[in-house]
């Protein structure tokens, strides 16, 4: 549509506000100078950040948490090299973010010159989509176009490099509706048909819910269908969440990490899987599906990624909750056989086992037992709260052992498994959902990749609970290099004051020595205002006898 000439930064902030966006979180600079300047007449809130990498992690947190994409805002040169991580996370765990980027003016665009780079070259390999603006009146579409990308199943991230000159340029033309993804229908009648007979003529049918059966309808469908099948659910890492306290009798773990755990043991044994909303790059089929030959029934919006590993027998294409819906009214009335019900109960006594076994081991060291203060923070939490986690050893322990009854309440980036998206997540989490408990939890390693934050945390008056479980060490790089080598080399890291680092930014903090110390102090962090830390030594000892449980390439 024409409307009356205005500048083309301010047809960007139009089109984010048709959008539904709430927030804009960036770092300015005088390449993208303009659109700071038309947010301060109306718009998303601006959330200026201290670094460009934890703006893309609050954005992708913002993106999977809501549906709408989170938005960056930066300049030129190192402001947009400093969002690859951010992104590359994002696409990977398919978050969907949009990142706009200042540019020099095209005169200068292939000059060697003040920042000039070839930031669509570099963007478009951390991206689903990238777009590079040449012409005023092409901004609005442009943006527009990244924004459906992001939101185009597998969800990720988009750019598009807004050159300065194009941004102080005047334009009349500009798409100022909303222009969403029209939805799927339900796969077709007689491919469910055909999944029906498979599952029916089963033994051991199991599902195994991937990163699109944790979206709010999917979830929902999901949980009819088990509710009305009885059937065994397996989460991936992304998926955690997806069976509610109601249906506990049919949750059998989570997989990704360790061999053997109840989830494994369940899917190599079922002989129909029925994968729902599953991503190969939440648990590479190589390391679960050894027999090529069982029945796979693929549940999704995206056709299967076929794999020497994954070759499904049966693809139901089309809306995941309505394809569920559909499956659960054909499979009325299914019965387990008695040997396979005794089965499920006999895995999941070994699922509650696991969580005893290791809540009671007695500490090696001078640190406290991750799994039992990770138990201890699950206990003082009601199911509405948000845990986000962080890459290091605790990542292995909250997978393992920290259970959840709702969808996207427990983040992990196991994608890319990226240091340092704790904390810029939790403060996504108390934008979104404010009035809910916040905690996010990582190593000491991994705090100070984003530990920056804090002070814009502060800022914005936020109130969270960041829990570091602190061995001074790398130590989920530090374990597999005693198994490969016998020794480690490169992972001690030095310590730090919590307490003073927090009231450094006007936090909280707090250093506990005890299981009873840490409660008490939970507690109370969790009750008052503003961001809060608490520093709690562990004893990462047994990490090498639980890394004999590993596959082989689980970290890297």
């Amino acid at each position: 549509m024409s409307t009356n000439p205005v500048r083309s930064a301010q047809k960007v902030v139009d089109v984010l506000s048709a959008q539904g966006v709430e927030y804009v979180f960036g770092v300015p600079g005088a390449k993208i100078d303009a659109v700071y300047d038309a947010l301060v007449d109306g718009g998303p809130k601006l959330v200026v950040c201290r670094h460009e990498q934890n703006a893309a992690f609050i954005a992708g947190a913002i993106g999977r948490l809501t549906g709408t994409p989170g938005v960056v805002l930066v300049t030129s040169g190192p402001g947009t090299t400093n969002l690859v991580t951010g992104l590359l996370t994002a696409n990977t765990e398919q978050d969907p973010v949009v990142a706009l980027c200042g540019a020099v003016g095209r005169k200068d665009r292939l000059k060697r010159t003040h920042q000039s780079m070839d930031a669509a070259a570099l963007l478009r390999t951390v991206t689903k989509y990238t777009g590079e603006v040449n012409d005023p009146d092409n901004i609005a579409e442009a943006v527009v176009g990244a924004f459906r990308a992001a939101v185009t199943e597998p969800r990720g991230a988009a750019a598009v490099v807004l050159p300065a000159d194009v941004l102080a340029a005047p334009t009349s033309d500009g798409i100022t509706a909303r222009m969403p993804i029209p939805p799927l229908a339900s796969a077709p009648t007689d491919a469910i048909a055909k999944a029906s007979e498979l599952i029916r003529a089963a033994r051991r049918p199991a599902l195994l819910v991937g990163i699109r059966g944790a979206d709010p309808d999917s979830c929902a469908a999901l949980r009819q269908l088990v509710a009305g099948t009885g059937l065994p659910v397996v989460e991936t890492f992304q998926a955690a969440g997806v069976i509610s306290r109601e249906l506990e009798d049919n949750f059998l773990g989570r997989v990704g990490l360790f061999r053997n755990q109840p989830g494994d043991v369940i899917v190599a044994h079922c002989d129909v899987l029925i994968t729902v909303g599953y991503d190969a790059v939440e648990y590479d089929p190589v390391l679960w599906n050894s027999d090529v030959e069982r029945t796979l029934v693929h549940v999704d919006s995206i056709p299967a990624e076929i794999d020497n590993h994954y070759q499904p027998t049966c693809e139901l294409l089309g809306n995941v909750a309505d394809t569920l819906k559909a499956l659960a009214g054909n499979l009325t009335g299914l019965i387990l056989t008695d040997d396979y019900r005794v089965g499920i109960a006999e895995q999941r006594k070994a699922l509650a086992d696991i969580d005893l076994a290791e809540c009671s081991h007695e500490s090696g060291g001078a640190g406290l037992n991750p799994v039992a203060v990770l138990l201890r923070l699950r206990e003082e939490l009601d199911d509405e709260a948000t845990i986000t986690c962080d890459i290091g050893s605790v990542y292995i322990y909250l997978d393992r052992h920290f259970r959840v009854y709702e969808p996207r309440r427990l983040l992990f980036s196991n994608g890319q498994q990226t240091l340092g998206v704790a904390l810029p997540w939790a403060m996504a989490a108390c934008l979104v959902r404010p009035g809910t408990h916040v905690v996010s939890v990582s190593g000491d390693g991994g705090f100070l990749f984003s530990a920056q934050e804090l002070e814009t945390a502060t800022r914005l008056g936020l109130t969270f609970t960041h829990i570091i479980l602190r061995d001074n060490a790398y130590d989920m790089v530090a374990f597999q290099e005693v198994l490969k080598y016998g020794r480690t080399s490169g992972v001690q890291l030095g310590d730090y004051d919590i307490v003073c680092y927090a009231a450094t930014f006007g936090a909280h903090g707090y250093r506990v020595n005890t299981l009873e110390e840490f409660a008490t102090t939970l507690r109370r962090a969790l009750a008052e205002d503003g961001p809060s830390l608490i520093d709690v030594p562990v004893d990462y000892s047994r990490n090498t006898e639980l890394a004999a449980h590993l596959h082989d390439d689980a970290f890297e």
